[in-house]
Order: C-alpha cells, then structure tokens, then sequence
C-alpha cells in the first residue's frame, strides 16, 4: 500500500494489485506501521523503490540512529545513550580479540586475494561442515557440498527469500518475531511474511505463554490462503528472538511434519544456538535429528556474530541437502561475499573446538567463559525486574529478555508504547518495543542484557527512573478520576502466568520439583500490583 501510494506520488498510478494488498494488510507486513508516505516528499533522485528503500524504517532504526549519535562512553560521553536495543554479545571483546589476534590468523595466501567459489573457500565450507556436525549433534558427518558462505544471516534470509519466492508471494512466521527479517525478505525480494500471531494468554493447547503450535500454524496458513496469497515457506527461529524460547524436539518434528503435508520450505534460523547459558536448558538443532520429515525442503542458518560475539563480522552460513537451491543461492553470492581474509580467520577459529590437546579453546575458554557471564548478566537484570515488580519471561537462552511493561500503559494501545519507548529513549537507554517484532499485544519490551556490568547498572537506573515516574503519573491520574474503570483491551500484568521458567519436553514435566513450583509462585506474587492498586485509602 505504501509503495502504491509513493508511485501515486510520482504520477503512475498502482500497479500492485491493490486489492490482494489490501485483503492481506492485516495479515502480512503493514508498511504504514514501518513508514509513514502521506508525509514523505519524494525524491526526484530515486524510483519509487528506491523512494520506498529510503522511508522504510520503524522504532528501531530510528533509536539505532539516536544511538550512533550519542553513544555512552563512560569517559568521553557518560550522558550518552545505553544501548540495551541491539541484540549484540558485548561480553568477551577480551577473549575473541586476543583469539583472532594470534599468529595463525594473520595468513596472506594469493588465493585469499583472487575470487573464490561463490559458495565460499573449499577449506572454509569443510571445516562449517565439521564444526555444525560437532555442535549440531547430527547422526551422521555433514557435506562441504551442501554449505553456502555469505556475509551475514540478514544476505542469507535475502537470497532465499528471492530463490524461493515470487514478487508478491509470502512465507509464514511466529509473531513476535526478529523485525530485521521483514527488511531483509522485502527489500530485494518483494516478498511478504503472513504472520502467526501469538499472545501471552495459557489456553487450549498452549501450556506457556507466546507459544507455537501447529494449529496455529494451520489457522494462519489456511486464512491467508482463503485471503488469496501463495504460501511458500515457514521461518522458524530456534532460540527464538525475542522471546528467548527454545523448541523441544517435539515441537521442531512437528513444525517440520506441517511443512511436509503443505509443501512448504524450511528456513531455520539457529544463529544462537551456543548462546544457551543455564546447563539446565537443552537445545536440539534440526540438523541433529534422526530423520528430516522433508530434506529438500528444510535449509539451515547460523552464523559467528551472536556465538562468538563478533557482529561487526559479517558472516553466515547455509546448509541445504537441496542442490537446486544451493545452485541459485550461489548466484547471488556474487552480492553477498565474504572476504579471503576474514575466511580464512573463520575457518581458524571453527578449528578451535575441543577434539584435542591443541584445540581445546572454543570448548574449554571461550564457551565455557561466554556462558558464566551472560548467566551472571542474565541474572542482575531478572532481579532488577524482579524488583521492581515487573514479570518477563524467565528462558536461558540469546542475549535478551522479553519484559511486559503493559502495567505501565493507561490505555493499552501500541501509541502509548511507542511515547514509553520514546520516553526511555529520551533518558537515554534504548530499548526494543514490542511493535518492532509486530506482538500483536502492546506493553511488551525486548531487552537486551549482554553486556558489562557498569553499563547494566546505570541503564536498569534509568530504566527504573522512567518506570517509576509512569507509575506516579498513572497513581495521579486514577486518584483524579477514582470511579473511571480501565478502558477495554488493557491487559492486567497478573491475568496470565508470566514469570514463565524454560519449558521441558511434555516426556520430563513430571520431573519439575516442588521447589520449582514453590519458586514459580513466589516470582509471580512479587511480580503482582494487585496491593498497589488496592491500598486502604482506595478501599475506604
């Protein structure tokens, strides 16, 4: 809609096929809720593409902005902003710097300075082969064959995206959702998401909140059908981001056995699956299953910016049995290349993973250490929340943590999120909004905690300064209207159970412990404003 309204602008018309856009507004992307065109002055410039390119940013984009122009530094700018929005591991510059920074990382070949296969370095892809074998526990040794190097999981979301798809066609996925995918599928692609919107709410076959299940997963296939689009494939995220959730291997069969029946492709995007720091959690990669319910349809991503804490390095990587796909992704590794260089360290450090004296580091240093301080990291912001009485969502893995602030909305609407968003902003902390990742409940905030001690500090202070002045604000505006009850739709933090533990394969719930449970409920008592609201004064 808002592409057609930018070549409105320009004189020609819409040629979009407005009404399948419009029947399908509410289910796929809403690009008024990502750029505003009623209030963009085109420019002469560019096509109405390149228009469109030029105004597609939401909350995100913009905080990302206001925080590369005001970065906090605790000597040069201690006023500056926090920056718990960007999901990036600022824990082990230490001991990644020093890694990448030994001698046998400083290799200068001639074939590293020519133009490699457009899949990446034969020795790159074997050893992508063989570290995914050894993490992803699969039954039998992975193929360098099937391993596709691009710059970056966002370049490989692009190209299969466009190799899978038509202009117009579409590709499912659980809301909320890592709003970066959106971007990268529709940019290049033209290719819309139908959204499976989750809520918090424990009903029917949900057992926590904002789970996936597969008769969601069929309501959403069949109503944007019947609505007219073509379906293609399905994105998993698995940990999820934002929610941090991990897929039992139940759950993961039976998201690959939907796909099967409709013949939908598999992109599994399993970029944090070293990020599960609590030994309790278990992550089950679909490359270690015994049996694919269909190979040819389920592609697998991961990449090194997340594990090893290197974002500024752009590199990913795919694994797909399917040739034809490989093929056609190949072809636009021409856009999306890695650099010799840069492969040739990252081959190095996969090297690296425990399987003998001499390369022990990734298990026995890095591992180990990244998992002890994003737990300990984890910890002091789930306390601070704990504190102040806030519920989230209590999982193990990824660097964030999923927070329902919607006790701190008046009327419950995604405005009022968005001017809390803004108000955080402007006491220079950025948090992510819950419409980032389009949660179809306002309230809900993606906070990221991977980083060092001094910095959680001082943004969970100004965290809790906002909160607490919106709390003051909306005991002031009750006291002047005492008889106004709660306009529709506001969510009470305390209807549902949001101090939620990992979750465990329905085989292993009945080893959760009494302990747990007693645990569980003195979260959510602590977690409950019930007596704030209810005080004597209000009773009398």
């Amino acid at each position: 809609q808002a592409l057609s309204e930018i070549e409105a602008k320009r004189g020609r018309g819409s040629n979009l096929q407005g009404t399948r856009v419009r029947l399908l507004a509410k289910r796929r992307v809403d690009m008024h809720s990502l750029c505003n065109p009623s209030s963009f002055q085109r420019s002469p410039y560019l096509s109405a593409r390149g228009n469109f390119a030029n105004i597609f940013q939401g909350p995100t984009e913009e905080g990302y902005k206001a925080y590369h122009a005001d970065k906090y530094d605790e000597d040069k700018n201690p006023n500056g902003i926090i920056n718990f929005g960007t999901s990036e591991n600022k824990l082990c510059f230490d001991l990644i710097s020093k890694r990448l920074t030994q001698a046998d990382m400083n290799l200068m070949d001639p074939s590293l300075l020519q133009y490699p296969d457009w899949r990446g370095h034969l020795f790159l892809r074997e050893e992508v082969a063989r570290f995914l074998t050894y993490y992803c526990k699969a039954p039998a040794p992975l193929k360098a064959e099937n391993v596709i190097v691009l710059n970056g999981c966002g370049s490989l979301f692009s190209a299969l995206a466009t190799v899978l798809c038509d202009p117009g066609e579409a590709i499912l996925i659980a809301t909320p959702c890592y709003g970066g995918i959106t971007q990268s599928i529709f940019l290049y692609g033209n290719v819309k998401l139908v959204y499976v919107c989750l809520d918090s709410k424990i009903t029917g076959t949900s057992t926590r909140p904002f789970q996936l299940t597969v008769e969601k997963l069929e309501k959403a296939l069949q109503d944007a059908r019947a609505e007219g689009a073509t379906v293609r494939a399905l994105i998993l995220l698995n940990p999820q981001n934002p929610l941090g959730d991990i897929y039992s291997l139940s759950e993961l069969r039976d998201y690959l056995e939907f796909a099967k029946r409709h013949e939908l492709h598999v992109i599994v995007d399993e970029i944090y699956m070293l990020s599960v720091f609590d030994e309790s959690a278990t992550f089950h990669s679909v490359l270690g299953m015994d049996r694919l319910p269909d190979p040819q349809r389920t592609h697998v991503m991961w990449g090194i910016t997340k594990d090893f804490a290197v974002s500024g390095i752009r590199f990913g990587t795919l694994y797909t049995e399917n040739q034809d796909v490989a093929d056609a992704v190949a072809s636009l590794c021409y856009f999306h290349g890695v650099c010799g260089p840069v492969q040739h360290k990252v081959a190095q450090l996969l090297r690296d993973r425990g399987e003998s004296v001499a390369t022990y580091w990734i298990n026995q240093v890095y591992l180990r250490a990244n998992h002890a301080r994003l737990k300990a990291a984890h910890t002091y912001v789930t306390d601070e929340l704990k504190t102040l009485g806030v519920p989230f969502l209590n999982c193990n893995a990824g660097f964030f943590v999923w927070i329902d602030f919607r006790k701190y909305l008046k009327t419950g609407t995604f405005e009022e999120e968005l001017l809390l968003w803004k108000r955080f902003l402007d006491n220079k902390v950025l948090l992510s909004c819950g419409k980032s990742f389009e949660c179809s409940e306002p309230g809900w905030f993606r906070i990221i905690f991977a980083d060092k001690t001094h910095r959680l500090q001082l943004g969970m202070q100004r965290v809790r300064k906002v909160l607490e002045e919106r709390e003051q604000e909306i005991l002031a505006e009750e006291k002047e209207q005492p008889c106004q009850s709660d306009q529709d739709g506001k969510a009470d933090s305390t209807d549902e159970v949001i101090f939620v533990s990992r979750h465990q394969d329905p085989t292993c719930a009945s080893s959760s412990s009494l302990g747990e449970l007693i645990g569980l409920l003195r979260q959510q008592m602590r977690s409950s404003d019930w007596l704030q609201k209810n005080t004597a004064e209000q009773f009398a």
